[in-house]
C-alpha cells in the first residue's frame, strides 16, 4: 500500500465510523444531549465533516462543498458562512439539529471528494506546505494526519452519545 492508499483507508474508516453512529437514530436521538452542554450526535457530525470540508479546501485551493453544493442553504443553521464548530456556545452546539440523511449526505459527499483527492496523491505532495501561521509551517501530509485524528476522535464520541442515547431510551 502507498500513502495514498493509506489516507484513502483512512478517511474511509472515518466514514465507516460516522454512519455507524448516525444510521438508524432518530432526529430527536441525533440531536440528543447527554447532559445540558454536552455535543450531540448530530453536532460532532456536522462539526467533523465542516472541518473535512474547511481544511481539505484550503489545502487544495478549492471551494468549500458547504457552499459549492448547497449544504450551508440544506442545513439552515444560524452561524456565519465559514462556521466549522470551533469556539461555539452550548446553545449554538444545540442549534444543530438535522435528519441523519443531510448529515450523511453532506459527509459523504465531503468523503467522496476528500478520497478523489487523496487517491491521487504522491509522497513528494504530502510535503507542501499548506499553512504558514503555525511553526514549523504545517505540511499536507500533517494537515490530512490531523483531520483524520480530529474526525476519528468525534465519531467516536458520538458514538459514545449514541449509546448513552440508546441505553436511556430502553430504560
Amino acid at each position: 500500500m502507498n500513502s495514498a492508499g493509506l489516507l484513502a483507508d483512512s478517511f474511509g474508516r472515518v466514514r465507516e465510523a460516522v454512519h455507524e453512529a448516525v444510521d438508524g437514530l432518530t432526529d430527536d436521538e441525533l440531536a440528543a444531549r447527554i447532559d445540558p452542554d454536552a455535543n450531540s450526535v448530530a453536532w460532532l457530525v456536522w462539526h467533523l465533516t465542516r472541518v473535512q470540508d474547511d481544511h481539505l479546501a484550503d489545502a487544495f485551493g478549492l471551494e468549500q462543498l458547504w457552499d459549492a453544493d448547497g449544504w450551508r442553504d440544506r442545513f439552515g443553521l444560524p452561524f456565519p458562512k465559514r462556521a466549522t464548530g470551533y469556539g461555539q456556545t452550548s446553545a449554538q452546539v444545540g442549534a444543530v439539529r438535522a435528519p441523519g440523511e443531510l448529515l450523511l449526505g453532506y459527509h459523504d459527499a465531503v468523503h467522496a471528494r476528500t478520497e478523489e483527492l487523496v487517491r491521487s496523491l504522491t509522497n513528494a505532495d504530502l510535503d507542501r506546505i499548506v499553512d504558514t501561521a503555525w511553526d514549523p509551517p504545517v505540511t499536507l501530509g500533517v494537515r490530512l494526519v490531523s483531520v483524520i485524528a480530529d474526525d476519528l476522535q468525534h465519531a467516536g464520541q458520538a458514538a459514545y452519545v449514541r449509546g448513552v442515547v440508546e441505553r436511556r431510551e430502553r430504560s
